[in-house]
């Protein structure tokens, strides 16, 4: 046999044998970590009691006053515990607190003292009946006024802008989406970017309460949803007028007593969502938040009213008491590059094998296989070189 056959033969072999181990470990369900994650189910298999119906409570813990809201949840703002909830996952239409994710989303992205100038198409677009801060078209904002319209007035038409400039409604609605996901609020799915009712959006009560405790980690977003009232546009002028925050809890209007150490957040209604209330409040160092959706009592002011009894429940409860469950821990934001974010960590089991299994090539089998080829051609090479050796001994 030639060399060169020899060599074809002894190649063939090294991958004949590397193959197969490339092929088995392109079954395994384990992931290049440039590759897409594989979907995650919006629900588990019960495991978490946050995924049953009905209120929840740890066992030896008080029960929290009956609330007829559809979906609430209260938690530990700083640990992360939640203390009770009741169908924390259900899927409703958020209304405006769905702003909390916009704001989530993009105020990281612009300077609070940036100015813009209005133009007719921030203003386009707008759906019937949304709710108005009342900006004007040429004049000039600075983005804190902005901010200001979105949680003081839940002004859609701030929104808007704030959209137009983040590259438009298509793009921010995108980009609050790839939010949602990157920090495990796997029950939202967003079809507005200022909450207006819009068919197939839906959030819960634990969605809202985990984008809130992140947005709450900005000094900024902290800032602007505490705010009870300010000046539209704060640089005055003879256009300018007075807005107050519509959060009646906050304020303290419409029947409602003000809250002692509220840190507001965002409240929100629509036909479809009724009345819906993120709320954090602040009491001997310790801060709890309370989301509630939809209450059913059909008296006025039941959101708020629900949510100050819950919060009072919430820090009459030992901060050592067993939780429910414990919400993931916060992960960095990352405003301008949603894409390919990392998957959030979640209080869900992992998926099985079965459900997550895709093409893959481990480091290890690519190793080795490329070891295995290499190995033949320079056992190729050493025997040629050998051979040549020989051959030129006897001639001399």
């Amino acid at each position: 046999m030639s060399q060169a056959m020899w060599c074809s033969v002894r190649f063939r072999a090294a991958v004949a044998v590397s193959l197969p181990a490339l092929v088995l470990a392109s079954l395994s369900p384990a992931a290049r970590a440039d590759s897409p994650p594989a979907p995650q189910p919006a629900a588990n298999s019960g495991q978490s009691a946050l995924y049953r119906t009905g209120v929840q409570v740890a066992s030896g813990v008080a029960r929290p006053p009956a609330a007829t809201a559809l979906s609430w949840m209260v938690t530990d703002l700083r640990t992360g515990r939640v203390l009770a909830a009741r169908n924390a996952h259900r899927q409703l239409p958020p209304a405006s607190t769905l702003k909390t994710l916009f704001a989530l989303t993009v105020l990281p992205k612009f300077p609070p003292q940036e100015v813009h100038r209005t133009a007719e198409t921030d203003l386009t677009g707008l759906q019937p009946g949304s709710s108005l801060v009342g900006m004007k078209e040429g004049t000039r904002y600075t983005v804190a006024d902005l901010w200001r319209g979105v949680f003081l007035a839940s002004g859609n038409d701030a929104v808007h802008t704030l959209a137009v400039m983040n590259g438009g409604v298509p793009a921010t609605i995108k980009d609050m989406q790839a939010t949602a996901r990157r920090i495990g609020a796997r029950d939202t799915v967003v079809k507005s970017a200022d909450g207006y009712d819009t068919p197939g959006q839906h959030s819960s009560a634990y969605d809202l309460s985990v984008i809130a405790r992140a947005g709450l980690t900005n000094a900024e977003f902290r800032r602007f949803a505490s705010t009870r009232t300010a000046r539209f546009p704060a640089s005055g002028g003879p256009g300018a007028f007075g807005i107050q925050n519509t959060n009646r809890l906050l304020v303290g209007s419409h029947g409602v007593v003000q809250y002692p150490g509220l840190l507001g957040v965002k409240n929100g209604y629509t036909t479809e969502a009724g009345n819906t209330l993120v709320t954090a409040a602040e009491r001997n160092g310790r801060t709890l938040l309370v989301t509630v959706m939809n209450p059913q009592s059909g008296q006025p002011n039941d959101a708020y009213n629900e949510t100050r009894s819950l919060l009072d429940w919430g820090f009459a409860t030992s901060p050592t008491a067993s939780p429910v469950s414990v919400l993931p821990s916060l992960t960095p934001a990352r405003p301008t590059s949603p894409a390919g974010t990392p998957a959030p960590a979640e209080h869900t089991p992992p998926v099985a094998a079965s459900q997550t299994s895709h093409v893959t090539v481990s480091g290890w089998t690519a190793f080795v296989f490329a070891g295995g080829v290499a190995a033949a051609a320079l056992a190729c090479a050493l025997l040629i070189a050998r051979r040549r050796a020989r051959r030129q001994g006897g001639q001399a």
